[in-house]
């Protein structure tokens, strides 16, 4: 009996002139990529976030990972796309995302639950209500970016999110070419997330005993799934960044 080399060689052979690329491994392509405008972070996600997938940036409260998010979304302002915010809990300042470079012009902000609602809606339901506001914001298309913030969504709602939904939003982002961009505590959309990062905090430098100036935080990579695995080797698991804070206790108090 011939040896499965030989019937795969015999096989390319009957179809070298109808199909020629037939039994041929197509070559690992590399997405195309958009800059976060922090180069110790681009370097370390060979470039950036990828366009026409979805990212998840977790953390903790006050990890850097809505500083992150608005500096990719300041970026993708700036090179004229149209960006949305879906806010579950009413958490993004228009002022923080205007001072970090946001064109709020170009910006949706899609406000779940207002703040004299909180109190008073259920957090399944002002999910739910996110959910279905980035589903027909993806599927509409139009935008660069879309960021859906589940940073104040508990985990274990975060996790009642069907994988049919992560799923059908990967296919639109790629389809659409729009970079879906979530915070959360943890991760949730498992394998239809193409990059994964980590971020907690480092230190704060404070000037005098009330001013703070900068934050500084670490990002780390948990998943990269368009990244050549020759270079992944090279690239170092974690990288530090710092974000500026001109913040005064005293006058804020």
């Amino acid at each position: 009996m011939p040896s499965a080399a030989v019937l795969r060689i015999e096989i390319e052979r009957a179809l070298e002139h109808r199909i020629p690329a037939a039994l041929t491994i197509a070559p690992r392509s590399v997405r195309a990529v958009a800059h976060l405008g922090i180069d110790s972070v681009d370097h370390l996600l060979d470039g950036g976030l990828p366009v026409g997938a979805i990212s998840e940036l977790t953390g903790p409260d006050s990890s850097g990972r809505t500083s992150l998010a608005l500096a990719f979304v300041a970026q993708r302002t700036a090179s004229d796309q149209v960006c949305a915010w879906v806010d579950v809990a009413d958490a993004l300042a228009p002022e923080s995302a205007a001072a970090s470079g946001v064109d709020l012009k170009r910006l949706l902000w899609v406000r779940c639950a207002p703040a004299e609602q909180l109190a008073r809606a259920k957090p399944w339901a002002r999910l739910d209500q996110a959910l279905r506001a980035t589903d027909l914001l993806l599927q509409v298309g139009g935008f660069g970016t879309i960021v859906l913030d589940l940073g104040s969504t508990a985990p274990e709602h975060g996790y009642r999110i069907p994988l049919a939904t992560w799923f059908r939003w990967r296919q639109a982002a790629e389809r659409t070419q729009c970079c879906l961009v979530v915070l959360g505590k943890m991760a949730y959309a498992q394998s239809s997330a193409a990059v994964v990062l980590e971020c907690s905090p480092l230190r704060a430098v404070t000037v005098g005993t009330t001013v703070l100036q900068e934050f500084s935080f670490t990002v780390s990579r948990r998943r990269e799934r368009f990244s050549p695995s020759a270079r992944d080797l090279r690239k170092p698991p974690a990288t530090t960044w710092s974000a500026n804070a001109a913040w005064d206790a005293e006058k804020r108090a």
